[in-house]
């Protein structure tokens, strides 16, 4: 294979040809669809006349081609592998093509392909190109009509975008159905789905008194449990004509549920295309961590259909302009249905894990990168998740009613238009009257922004001084960084009283929760009138994606964790105190010396489960250890071993230190109540098993009953999962190993449940989890082809069970490579995402660097996918 080329965004310009009206007629089969494509098409007015058409097309078949009803001869058009040109083309015209695909061929999962027998599509971001020959470009949206032909028996559901208009039977047992889609849209948001699915069905009423029929497909056995998806698809709705003042634009609203899926789900117009991990619940087979995703994914995708489809991206560089927006838009509705405090702790700790790390891996680049090979490799944590921060640093920066301005405008100006990131911002700064030209340096700059803050109270004049140095690591590509505007938000909590104390700055008062603006490397910030010393609470909210660095003592920390008012900043010291005792005893595991928990983390925790807190879940995250990939993330090499050393040393410490606290509190907090996915029942289920967890890790004998009871009462899966998690992952393998062959027999039918399964065995701390995962490979439940199976298993494995995948004989590295091979041959988009644990290789001492370069350098031997090969370039860069 020829060495791909990158895309650059300083090249685009418009198509030379839009399409205005798309007609589309499947006539499914197998092996051998036929797809006759009706394009009425116009030159672009900023493009010259006499430009060829040219329109993308991949794996393809042509069969037939004709301009405005005439077959054209082999000279006057060019098939190649990416496309077709046509040579001459009038100014407006009608193109017809027919063409040959093969859906039950497809592994990648990309244009339309089979799942168990069913047909669907995904065609986000360049995945149309598979289906025919069609300019495969955001910026270019038309209006859709779509004829499925499919087998009455084998098909009796044929499903496309829009409201259905015509349906009829058709000789030799075939039937079709004709849809209509009357908004404009670019291809990406095309959906087919047919098969053998039978649906549940709601309706909603929206705010100006239409009323939308509601509809989740699903295969029969999976009709109960749809319940949890459909309402959260009603409180979304509701929601965002609430929040947003926008309300749903067509009749009917369908959801499908699939098994083979590259991603959590589509939001194709009208008709949501949903891996079934993202949709299927029931108290019985999905733990409350999964009711909770699928609320928050039910919601992002409904979002989308005004941040995304309404208004779309002009191009693949603006991919945050909707995925930051939307992901903002379900934080905030996640936030104001549950626990805000949780839902931000939960948030900004798998933020500060996964994307502090993507920012400084190999793969860097900015919210809005300036280039790409293969644009799948950038549905990344960083569009999305720094995307949505971006935005919510916005809404700070503006305030809520500005920004609900701004965002009203946005959609009113640019309804059924591809627009850019610059487009969006103008219409906060247009309403707010700020000048925002700095704040866009957020979306062209990478990296993960460093601040230095120092404090200093003069007792005398009872003022705060406090000094703020900003910096950004380079990347690659970026060796150079100007300054952010970076909106601190920020308190001071007195030693005395326990209290915030009122903020004054440049004599104005601010109240005592207040944002301050950052925009010069280094700037200072007085507060007078602090009537006593204070313990500075900065970041508050998490205000901005960046690192912080404050020289707290253990003793700030520990008061912060006990009296500050802003949730996030007590869980937030809670995080740091128990940091700095684990960089104690990773230390002292490297050195060999004895290591000695730190009395000041046991007492804070102490008073964390004596207090009567209302908010269960809070008090449940604040008792939950940083994560051995978020220590990683702290230290400047990691040290595998010592990390997980110490972490145990700790959990252990707790456990010996605070075991009959822990005890009262699993007890006060079991209940036989019916299960019900409530902020309340989760907070107490999430409290009930931490409890536990510590219990387990010294194998605490009343904890090891605990935990055999509450797997066999068998009364809610989160705790039946948890229970045989923590059976699983210790030693008292004569009660796991038949409490885990019972729960695969009993489950054995159920491909998401299995799944649970299969992650809950590799991600044991025990030195067999290796062979573990090469025995579930070949376990008749597993495949290769399926993404959820190869996140279940692999995923978890090298992502979670980080002291067996990084074993120093390089083993865990091993078998990734062997796995990311097949995939590269499979579905190439899985392969570029399950490799990143070996991208980051430069992180790690020099025996498992050797390690993890060689099987990189092995994979870099294949013929790559473009995908593939974008990633191991950057990593072996």
């Amino acid at each position: 294979m020829s060495e791909p080329q990158p895309i650059h965004l300083s090249d685009y310009r418009p198509p030379a040809h839009r399409v205005t009206r798309t007609e589309l007629t499947f006539d499914l089969a197998p092996g051998a669809t036929r797809v006759k494509a009706r394009l009425h098409l116009e030159r672009h007015p900023e493009r010259e006349a006499g430009e060829p058409l040219w329109l993308d097309g991949e794996s393809l078949v042509l069969k037939s081609i004709a301009l405005d009803g005439q077959p054209l001869e082999e000279d006057e058009y060019q098939q190649s592998n990416a496309g077709l040109k046509v040579h001459q083309v009038p100014e407006r015209f009608i193109l017809d093509t027919e063409v040959e695909i093969a859906p039950s061929e497809n592994t990648a999962l990309e244009g339309l392909y089979q799942s168990g027998g069913m047909y669907c599509t995904q065609c986000e971001a360049e995945g149309f190109r598979r289906i025919t020959f069609y300019p495969d470009r955001p910026d270019v949206m038309a209006t859709f009509t779509t004829t499925v032909i499919g087998d009455t028996q084998s098909e009796p559901i044929l499903l496309s975008n829009g409201n259905p208009t015509e349906r009829g039977e058709l000789p030799n047992g075939r039937h079709f159905a004709t849809w209509e889609d009357p908004h404009p849209k670019p291809c990406y948001l095309f959906a087919l789905v047919a098969g053998d699915l039978k649906k549940v069905e709601d309706h909603f009423t929206t705010m100006s008194g239409r009323e939308v029929t509601l509809q989740i497909w699903v295969e029969e056995e999976n009709l109960g449990k749809t319940e949890h998806a459909m309402e959260s698809l009603k409180r979304a709705m509701r929601w965002d004509e609430q929040a947003y003042g926008r309300e749903y634009d067509l009749d009917l609203f369908m959801i499908v549920a699939v098994n083979d899926f590259n991603m959590g789900a589509m939001e194709n117009k009208g008709l949501n295309i949903f891996n079934s991990a993202a949709v299927l619940t029931h108290s019985r087979t999905a733990t409350d961590a999964t009711f909770q995703r699928v609320e928050g994914i039910v919601a992002h995708e409904y979002f989308h259909n005004w941040s995304g489809n309404r208004v779309t991206c002009r191009d693949w560089f603006q991919l945050s302009l909707k995925e930051g927006f939307t992901v903002f838009r379900d934080q905030s509705f996640s936030a104001d249905v549950n626990s805000a405090p949780v839902k931000r702790i939960e948030e900004v700790s798998f933020f500060r894990t996964a994307q502090f790390a993507e920012d400084a891996g190999p793969t860097a680049h900015p919210v809005r990168p300036d280039q790409y090979i293969e644009i799948g490799n950038f549905y990344t944590l960083t569009i999305y998740e720094k995307g949505a921060e971006i935005v919510r640093m916005l809404c700070n920066l503006v305030g809520e009613e500005k920004f609900r301005e701004g965002s009203d405008l946005y959609f009113s100006r640019f309804d059924g238009q591809a627009v850019t990131i610059e487009d969006f911002v103008s219409c906060m700064a247009e309403v707010s009257g700020l000048d925002l030209t700095q704040f866009m340096r957020w979306y062209s700059q990478a990296g993960t922004p460093e601040i230095d803050a120092f404090g200093e109270y003069d007792y005398a004049r009872g003022q705060y001084r406090l000094l703020l140095r900003q910096r950004t690591p380079a990347t690659p590509g970026q060796s150079e960084k100007q300054a952010l505007h970076i909106p601190v938000r920020l308190g001071l909590v007195g030693t005395k009283s326990g209290s915030d104390l009122t903020l004054t700055l440049d004599g104005e008062s601010l109240g005592t929760d207040a944002v301050i603006h950052l925009r010069e490397e280094e700037q200072e910030f007085l507060f007078t009138d602090v009537e006593e010393a204070p313990v500075p609470s900065l970041l508050r909210g998490f205000s901005a994606p960046v690192k912080l660095a404050f020289p707290y003592s253990r003793e700030d920390l520990a008061f912060l964790l006990a009296n500050d008012s802003d949730g996030f900043n007590r869980w937030d010291a809670g995080q740091r105190l128990t940091l700095l005792a684990l960089d104690d005893l990773i230390a002292a595991h490297r050195n060999g010396v004895e290591k000695v928990m730190d009395s000041r983390v046991v007492d804070a925790f102490r008073i964390l489960l004596e207090e009567n807190s209302d908010d269960k879940a809070v008090l449940a995250e604040m008792l939950t250890l940083p994560s051995e990939a978020y220590i990683a993330e702290q230290q400047p090499l990691v040290d595998v071993d010592a990390i997980h050393a110490a972490r145990e040393f700790v959990r252990q410490s707790l456990a010996h230190e605070l075991r009959d606290e822990l005890l009262a509190v699993y007890r006060t907090n079991q209940s036989d109540a019916a299960y019900e996915p409530t902020p309340e029942q989760i907070g107490q289920r999430a409290l009930k098993n931490v409890a536990l967890s510590y219990l387990m890790s010294i194998e605490d004998e009343e904890g090891v009953e605990a935990a055999k009871a509450q797997f066999g009462t068998d009364h809610n899966m989160t705790d039946v999962r948890h229970a045989l998690t923590l059976l699983v992952h210790s030693s008292c393998s004569e009660i796991a190993d038949p409490a885990l062959k019972a729960f695969g027999q009993k489950w054995a039918q159920d491909p998401l449940v299995m799944d649970q399964w299969f992650s809950l065995q590799v991600t044991r701390p025990q030195p067999d989890a290796l062979d573990r995962v090469r025995y579930l490979m070949e376990h008749p439940a597993f495949s290769l082809k399926n993404p959820n199976k190869v996140r279940a298993l692999i995923g978890a494995f090298a992502n979670q069970n980080r002291i067996n995948f990084h074993r120093l004989d390089g083993e865990g590295y091993r078998l990734l490579a062997d796995v990311v091979i097949k995939l590269n041959r499979l579905n190439p988009e899985i392969a570029a995402r399950i490799i990143t644990p070996l991208t980051r290789w430069k992180r790690f001492d020099e025996q498992r660097q050797e390690l993890m370069k060689a099987e990189l350098e092995r994979i870099a031997g294949e013929d790559l996918s473009p995908n593939l090969y974008e990633v191991i370039s950057k990593a072996l860069a």
